[in-house]
């Protein structure tokens, strides 16, 4: 069971949902959601693939709840007001685990969302060891929506698949050739990686490998 926790942030509380991995913590990872108006939630089941694999690898794995999201207070901001409270998510890991690296993993909204924490961390001089970036959202796209993701290390790990019709292929494709920044892409995948998870994880495992 995870644990539940109550954080401050600048709207309210932030709900967020801990779990430690079997053994003693060999790092913390932070897992933002997708678009909280379009039914996104820490319990999405990209999410809770991403983390199951992440504590797989030993990590202890923090899921907020976006504003607006379960217990969370305050109402969404279009992504400026999430980067605030996940970069409050990552200072009270930090208190957790103070010695521990941290990597950052979001999916769509929630990994426009991390991409812009990242930089935001990496200008205060404390760089997340490493990103994972699922169905991205970035550039132009269905419901008269535009993301203007900021830019990722290059050792990020960008997933997406082929038949993503909530955020086209070719948006993040364009967004990683600017940056030269490989993708890789899960053939037959659509946005939510219905049958899919599975690989996921898997690809998680293997990053992590190499």
């Amino acid at each position: 069971m995870s644990e539940r926790l109550l954080l401050d942030g600048s709207a309210g509380k932030i709900e967020v949902f801990l779990d430690v991995p079997e053994g003693e913590a060999a790092g913390v990872a932070l897992i933002a959601h997708p678009h909280p108006l379009f039914g996104g939630t820490a319990e999405n089941k990209v999410v809770t693939s991403v983390a199951r694999a992440l504590r797989e690898l030993g990590y202890a794995t923090l899921r907020p709840n976006f504003r607006g999201v379960g217990a969370s207070e305050g109402v969404h901001d279009q992504g400026v007001a999430e980067t605030e409270d996940l970069l409050a998510v990552h200072a009270h890991a930090r208190s957790l685990f103070p010695e521990l690296p941290i990597v950052l993993a979001g999916y769509s909204f929630g990994a426009h969302v991390t991409a812009a924490a990242a930089a935001a961390l990496a200008q205060l001089g404390d760089p997340a060891q490493r990103l994972v970036l699922i169905g991205t959202a970035t550039g132009a796209v269905p419901g008269a929506r535009a993301y203007d993701t900021a830019a990722v290390p290059a050792d990020s790990l960008v997933i997406h698949g082929d038949k993503d019709e909530t955020v086209p292929l070719a948006n993040v494709l364009a967004w990683a050739e600017l940056q030269e920044l490989p993708v890789v892409v899960v053939p037959g995948a659509d946005h939510f990686f219905h049958r899919k998870l599975h690989l996921l994880r898997s690809i998680v495992h293997s990053a992590w490998r190499s």
